[in-house]
């Protein structure tokens, strides 16, 4: 067979009673100069919205979609049936429905974009169910062309267009499950990463590539290959059914499933991209410029892909949900973009000209200075795809927004010269403008509106009051806020140091507030929201987030101000020594471990103890010097079973005072053992094990209080017997901190009078809170905890959790066999006990003294649970 060429501008033979002057008449031109109107338009608000200075979350999910959605949608609407027509060899649809579609798919984008602006559920739902219903119809039509037609050589390109279609239905069905947080917080990573993939690789991947097997070879100005429709059919096999296979598996969370579709993927697109390589030829195309670009964009294509396979299969979906995010400029400007660029500066002359010549004129014009804008393009690319320091992501986005706005320029320059012959014609171009400027300063506005205001407010707030401050640790994972509510008293000064502990991004917007930037995984920011007299509410901005249950509720509530209520993990600044624990620990700090080893086998055991002064940090960038047992507030736990010896050397260190100790677990005469040494002395304690607990250990010496109230305490863990196996345990030593010199006046006032700077667990307040204790779900954990004090006691709670097992000074008070649960491990000072729960869900679980004094001073941490 003889091949021919395979383009709009010289298609084949056309259908009975369908002439080619029918693609000519005023009707179909003037419904192909609509939509360009609507694509020139969504160019220009998506240009202004992605370059609009300290964007929100918001904004820049607006800036994709009005591209996305937008322009991109319009375009693929309109020219695939258009080029569905052509190489069908069918009728034109009737214009007046082909119109409908079309408005409906504007109207339905511009519905979505503002029900997620203004956060109205509603018009989100109707608006993506308008959307399925006018592309579904799209599809009907295109399948309808297919079964009436005579077909032709290209009728297998016509099928990538069906495809297409029933890919942006399933998007929109994702997109609308995002956006309504239908789907809940736990599939929120899985839709998100199948609704990238099904409508970039999908809805836009799919159309190109079908479109390139016929456009290709006329912008270059030769003849199709024979062999072209016979690989369209295959490719397609590969690309939608890998596509299928792709989405499926991450919408169900199955990650090798979704790295085979994938795979699946990039074999049709490099057997698809290997083709378009052969049909190159020496002499020159029609369009340079066109041919480049759409090489430029397959090659992005191609290579982003690849790189979305590599990370598939490296990563977990959580931790690819922040590395697909460097893909975003491949796909979106480096495929998308200039797809739509080169296939506009090739199709525009076709369908505005009306001879040769006028054709020549308007190319040459949409030619202008192609080359430093392929290169413009392709550079920003490279700039905002590689890690690279922040000024060159700048540098990238102004060349690209200077690419775009070159290219919107001359398009409206040529839409803007020609004279149709009906004075009608040009009523679209001037309402499509007119809409297009306005809806531009409202893009402009709303990516930058409010944002003075909001920190003038915040600003005014945290002036001229005295009012007690807490600094709140907040994180943002696993699509929640924690803690989720915050209870203050009336005119609190409150600050929130706001950390992102999850893969994707995330942010912090305070209703009538300050906002904190993007935060990738690890960052943190600090809102200081003033005083607070009136409930707040405050939620992460990012699309989708606040429905699937990011928010924070900042409660008012009427108790005096010695007791905040509620199980946030906040601190009174002003309370002992000015100490904020919503700081940071020092530079080189280590959280002391809190896991728990297995008791061993061995019958005796040897240790020896160091007492003496060691500085430590007990607060976040708070250090004093402190009494200690081998070198560590607590000394070290030791572990054993019922019988065992221990051998405990104590050797006296200190240079200026005497120090004994003291093994609650062991019953001997006090006398000697417990004596107190000199400097320079040692002794050996030696004790049998006869009975199971949590006991305590501290230096014996006088003042005890003291001695105790500057860290001079430990554990000793003694199993009951038949103690089963658990996949965690961790002790915990409960007691106060005092700040100050130790010894002085001032300290030794404070601990007899009992106010203490800060509680902490296992000597620094709010460590744990820092470094959480980390276990998976459904795992179960025991909780070893002693009570030190010296003065004060614990009311041991995890919130969101119900003890099932409770051990307390030697009895079991609770097992798992029996009906009932428990809220606390409570015990007076000098106690101590276990509890063990088992964690239900992937979160963040507060561990607290339940007197809330304690918990909001230092007694508090975080169990993080994956």
């Amino acid at each position: 067979m003889t091949s021919v060429r395979g383009g709009p501008e010289e298609t084949s033979a056309p259908p009975p009673n369908s002439p080619p002057s029918r693609f000519k008449r005023s009707g179909p031109r003037a419904r192909h100069l609509r939509a360009h109107i609507f694509v020139v338009a969504w160019l220009g608000l998506a240009l202004f919205a992605a370059t609009a200075q300290q964007t929100p979350p918001v904004a820049r999910w607006l800036a994709i979609h009005l591209f996305l959605l937008g322009a991109v949608t319009t375009a693929i609407v309109v020219w695939s049936e258009h080029f569905a027509v052509a190489m069908l060899h069918a009728r034109l649809p009737d214009e007046r429905w082909s119109d409908a579609r079309l408005a409906g798919v504007n109207l339905a984008v511009a519905g979505i974009l503002a029900g997620v602006w203004v956060e109205v559920p509603v018009l989100t739902g109707a608006s993506c169910l308008l959307l399925v219903t006018a592309v579904t119809a799209h599809l009907v039509v295109l399948v309808r062309m297919g079964r009436g037609a005579l077909g032709g050589r290209l009728q297998p390109i016509a099928a990538y267009y069906r495809a297409a279609a029933a890919a942006l239905i399933a998007g929109a069905v994702l997109g609308w499950l995002l956006a309504s947080g239908t789907a809940g917080p736990g599939r929120h990573t899985g839709l998100r990463l199948a609704h990238i993939h099904v409508t970039l690789l999908g809805w836009i991947g799919l159309p190109v590539l079908g479109t390139l097997f016929m456009l290709w070879p006329t912008v270059l100005g030769v003849r199709m290959q024979e062999r072209t429709t016979r690989v369209a059919r295959p490719v397609l096999w590969l690309t939608g059914g890998g596509l299928l296979v792709a989405v499926a598996g991450l919408s169900a969370g199955w990650r090798w499933p979704a790295s085979a579709g994938v795979a699946v993927y990039a074999t049709g697109v490099a057997v698809a991209v290997q083709l378009l390589a052969r049909t190159v030829r020496k002499r020159p195309p029609v369009s340079a410029a066109a041919a480049w670009m759409l090489a430029a964009a397959t090659g992005w294509l191609l290579a982003g892909v690849t790189v979305d396979l590599a990370l598939m299969t490296t990563r977990a979906p959580s931790e690819m949900a922040a590395d697909i995010e460097s893909l975003v400029p491949v796909f979106l400007i480096g495929f998308v973009a200039q797809v739509l660029v080169g296939a506009l500066t090739y199709l525009l002359p076709i369908v505005l000209s009306s001879g040769p010549k006028d054709r020549a004129a308007v190319r040459a014009v949409l030619e202008r200075a192609w080359l430093p804008r392929l290169l413009a393009l392709n550079l920003a690319v490279t700039l905002l795809a590689l890690p690279l320091p922040g000024v060159f992501g700048t540098a990238g986005m102004v060349l690209a927004a200077a690419a775009g706005a070159a290219f919107l320029v001359l398009v409206v320059s040529v839409l803007g010269r020609r004279h149709e012959p009906a004075a009608a014609s040009r009523r679209p171009l001037l309402l499509g403008t007119a809409a297009g400027a306005v809806l531009t300063v409202l893009a402009v506005l709303v990516a930058n509106g409010g944002q003075g205001t909001t920190e003038d407010r915040a600003a005014a707030t945290a002036s001229g009051s005295t009012a007690s401050t807490r600094t709140v640790e907040v994180s943002l994972r696993n699509m929640r806020v924690s803690p989720d509510r915050i209870e203050v008293t009336d005119g609190t000064s409150l600050r929130l140091k706001v950390t992102n502990q999850d893969a994707q991004r995330h942010d912090l917007k305070v209703d009538g507030g300050p906002a904190t930037p993007l935060l990738a995984g690890g960052q943190s920011r600090t809102l200081d929201l003033g005083h607070i007299t009136a409930d707040r509410q405050a939620w992460c901005t990012v699309p989708g987030h606040r429905a699937a249950g990011m928010t924070l509720d900042i409660v008012v509530n009427a108790q005096d101000a010695g007791g905040h209520g509620g199980h946030s993990t906040g601190t009174t600044t002003t309370a002992g020594d000015g100490l904020d624990l919503g700081e940071d620990f020092s530079s080189g700090w280590k959280p002391r471990s809190a896991a728990l080893p297995p008791a061993t086998d061995a019958k005796v055991h040897r240790i020896e103890l160091h007492a003496g002064h060691t500085e430590a940090e007990v607060a976040p960038g708070a250090k004093q010097q402190m009494w200690t047992f081998g070198r560590t507030a607590p000394g070290p736990t030791l572990r054993g079973k019922i019988g065992d010896i221990f051998e405990v050397t104590l050797v006296n260190d200190d240079q200026d005072m005497g120090h004994g100790i003291d093994f609650h677990a062991g019953a001997l005469a006090p006398d000697g053992p417990m004596r107190t040494l000199d400097r320079g002395e040692r002794l050996v304690y030696r004790f049998r094990a006869e009975r199971a607990g949590a006991w305590l250990y501290h230096c014996s010496t006088a003042p005890m209080l003291q001695h105790m109230g500057n860290g001079m305490y430990g554990a000793v863990i003694i199993d009951p017997p038949g103690l089963p196996e658990v996949d965690h345990e961790y002790a915990l030593v409960s007691s106060e901190l005092y700040r100050g010199m130790p010894g002085s006046e001032d300290q030794v006032a404070k601990m007899r009078e009992g106010t203490p700077d800060a509680w902490a667990f296992n000597g620094a307040a709010a460590q744990y809170a820092k470094a959480p204790l980390k276990v998976r779900a459904g795992e179960r954990a025991r909780f070893w905890v002693i009570a030190a004090g010296p003065g004060d006691g614990i009311a041991f709670h995890i919130v969101g959790t119900v003890f099932d097992t409770v051990y307390k000074e030697g009895a079991y008070l609770l097992k798992p066999d029996q009906p009932g649960g428990a809220q606390v491990l409570d015990l007076a000072p000098a106690q101590g006990g276990f509890v063990e729960t088992v964690f239900p869900d992937a979160g963040h679980y507060s561990f607290v003294d339940h007197d809330m004094r304690h918990a909001e001073a230092g007694a508090h941490g975080i169990v993080e649970v994956s």
